[in-house]
């Protein structure tokens, strides 16, 4: 969770991440003012939705096959997300179809979410 990184600003670094079922993913709050938090829209059905503290780590168990998209909420307007897919990506359509619609909130970095996606 970063203010600014390679890819830009209100950045999660790595941004796209490809892990087995079972794995457990750290997110670490590196910069202040910032969290992780599931879209519930763009995560597998039967999934566990996950909302990380303002400023704190988190750690998210992934038991469910597919592809989840993720927030930092105060900075979701600036397209600040991440993808994850864990095992196959079984949803990635349905994610897709709800990333055109989520992507109007975006303010800045529009095409961001889309380029993401666009890597699984």
């Amino acid at each position: 969770m970063l203010n600014s990184g390679e890819s830009g600003s209100m950045i999660f670094e790595p941004a796209v991440i490809k892990v087995s079922k079972g794995d457990t993913i750290h997110f670490k709050a590196v910069d202040m003012s910032h969290n992780s938090a599931s879209i519930t829209e763009m995560v597998p059905a039967g999934s566990s939705n996950w909302a990380g503290l303002m400023n704190q780590d988190i750690s998210v168990t992934f038991d469910v096959e597919g592809v989840y998209v993720y927030q930092c909420d105060p900075h979701a307007m600036m397209a600040m997300v991440g993808v994850i897919q864990v095992g196959e990506a079984v949803n990635l359509s349905d994610v897709q179809t709800a990333a055109e619609q989520y992507k109007s909130n975006f303010m800045l970095n529009a095409d961001r979410l889309t380029g993401y996606l666009a890597q699984l």
